[in-house]
Formats: C-alpha cells, sequence, structure tokens
C-alpha cells in the first residue's frame, strides 16, 4: 500500500503565530465566561481591562481614553460606562485638578470578580515564566509588544467604515 502524501511541514514561525492565536482565542473564551457571569457584554470586559491597564501605566482613565482604545464612538463608549457603573464595576469621580474632567476607576468589586476568576491562569502563567531565564523573557516579551503593535497599525490602518 502506498504511503499517504505528507504535508508539508509549517514552518516554526508560523506554528508559534498559530499557537498564539490559539492562545487568544482561548483568553477571549475565558472573557466570554466571566461577561455571561457576571451579567456584562464582553465589550465591557474589554473595557475593564483598558482601564486597569492605563492604571498601571499612570494615565488618567477618561471616557475619551477608554473609547479611543476600543475604537467606540461617544454613544458606545457613554453606554460601556453606563452599563458598568450600574454594576458596580467603576465609579466616575471628578479629576480634583480639572473639576471638568471625569476619570474612570475600577471599582473593588471588579478586580475581585476578576482576581477570582482570571486569578488561577495569570498565576499559572506568572509561574511558567519564572522558569524562563532573563533572555527568554525579553524575547517573549519583545516578540508580544510586536505583534501587539502591528495589530495595532493594522488597526488605525484599516480606518473607519473598512469592515476589518
Amino acid at each position: 500500500m502506498p504511503e499517504e502524501p505528507k504535508e508539508p511541514e509549517e514552518p516554526d514561525e508560523l506554528r508559534i503565530f498559530h499557537l498564539l492565536r490559539a492562545v487568544t482565542v482561548e483568553f477571549g473564551l475565558r472573557q466570554g465566561e466571566f461577561a455571561a457571569r457576571n451579567g456584562m457584554h464582553p465589550t465591557d470586559v474589554r473595557a475593564l481591562i483598558c482601564l486597569l491597564d492605563a492604571e498601571r501605566a499612570g494615565e488618567d482613565a477618561t471616557a475619551g481614553l477608554l473609547g479611543a482604545r476600543l475604537g467606540l464612538n461617544s454613544a458606545g463608549t457613554t453606554s460601556v460606562i453606563d452599563r458598568l457603573e450600574r454594576l458596580g464595576l467603576l465609579t466616575r469621580v471628578r479629576d480634583a485638578g480639572d473639576r471638568r474632567r471625569v476619570l474612570l476607576t475600577v471599582s473593588e468589586r471588579a478586580r475581585r470578580l476578576g482576581a477570582a476568576h482570571f486569578g488561577p491562569v495569570i498565576d499559572g502563567a506568572v509561574g511558567l515564566l519564572r522558569g524562563f531565564d532573563d533572555r527568554e523573557r525579553e524575547a517573549v516579551r519583545r516578540f508580544l509588544t510586536g505583534v501587539r503593535e502591528l495589530l495595532a497599525d493594522a488597526r488605525k490602518n484599516a480606518g473607519p467604515g473598512s469592515g476589518a
């Protein structure tokens, strides 16, 4: 019986990319579970992540910043903020330095819910990274930062109404 022809082996770079894609799909599923369990829309979870990222970066989290990061118009951003506030997952606070500005803060309730749901995955990933040496961690960081920048550039270049 003749042997089945073998598929050409995929280059290692593509296997790594496909693995990254699989990780993002799994993470998206976990985000969807979190949203459903807590009466949220998946965009609400992304909004909380954006707000936490802004906090870690020392950025003032405003509706404008959130809308830009999520790619939402003003009305869509307001809907997300209103929903999260109703659920007790964020608060609006007047900026002490400029009373016209409203700052968004992730609530302690949201932090507790997030830690309960995502904590084991975060702890596991941190544990995995602790097994890497400094050079390996820098390679992972460089790769993930580069992919994030490629995706951000693709989004900017797609422009409104492109369907991308």
